[in-house]
C-alpha cells in the first residue's frame, strides 16, 4: 500500500507541469484585440517628404583612403 502512495504522489509531481502547460486561455484574448488601422495616403505622403540623398552613400568609405581606387605610377 506504501508503495502505490509513493508511485501515485510521483505520477501527480510529474503530471502538474503538463497540467500548467495546457491553459492558455488568456492568450487568446490578447490576439482578438484591434490593431490600429494604418493610414496609407498619410504613409505615402510621409515617405515622398523625405529628401533624396545627393550621392551614393558609402558604408565602407571611411574604411578606405581616398586614393584607393588611384595606381602609383
Amino acid at each position: 500500500m506504501k508503495s502505490f502512495t509513493m508511485a501515485a504522489v510521483i505520477v501527480a509531481l510529474i503530471a502538474t507541469p503538463a497540467l500548467a502547460q495546457g491553459r492558455r486561455g488568456h492568450q487568446q484574448d490578447k490576439a482578438t484585440e484591434k490593431k490600429p488601422q494604418i493610414d496609407e495616403k498619410a504613409y505615402k505622403a510621409a515617405l515622398d517628404r523625405i529628401p533624396e540623398p545627393k550621392e551614393k552613400y558609402d558604408p565602407w568609405g571611411i574604411t578606405k583612403p581616398v586614393d584607393a581606387g588611384k595606381k602609383p605610377k
